[in-house]
């Protein structure tokens, strides 16, 4: 598997952390501050926002484990990677994002979206 960037790792690992110090401790080093976070879910603009989210859903799924499933590819600042959520070593949700990353390393944008893509019949 590539290795993914130093900023998606922190924003992995916050997702996993239980303790809220070191869930901003991740973000502080992943995030830009107005980094923008899009999926089916949420629109939201900001590091204090984001943070907001990871606790809301993480009070949704206790004890959920957020994983990268994919290699990495990328061009231009952007990324994309498959990730996975398992709750009691179960599959709940597969899906991806496409990342950009400005020259500092921080994440200015996460585009998310959920589940497989079908193919045309």
């Amino acid at each position: 598997m590539s290795k993914h960037p130093k900023s998606l790792e922190h924003m992995l690992a916050a997702w996993n952390e239980q303790d809220s110090a070191k869930i901003r401790e991740h973000l502080n080093v992943a995030l830009d501050e107005d980094v923008h976070f899009v999926d089916p879910n949420y629109d939201i603009i900001g590091i204090d926002a984001f943070e907001a989210m990871v606790h809301a859903v993480q009070k949704t799924i206790p004890g959920a484990v957020y994983s990268h499933t994919s290699d990495l590819d990328s061009h231009h600042n952007l990324y994309r990677y498959h990730w996975a959520i398992h709750h009691h070593n179960k599959l709940i949700m597969p899906g991806f994002d496409v990342t950009e990353i400005d020259a500092s390393g921080k994440i200015t944008k996460v585009i998310g979206f959920f589940g497989e893509l079908q193919k045309n019949s």
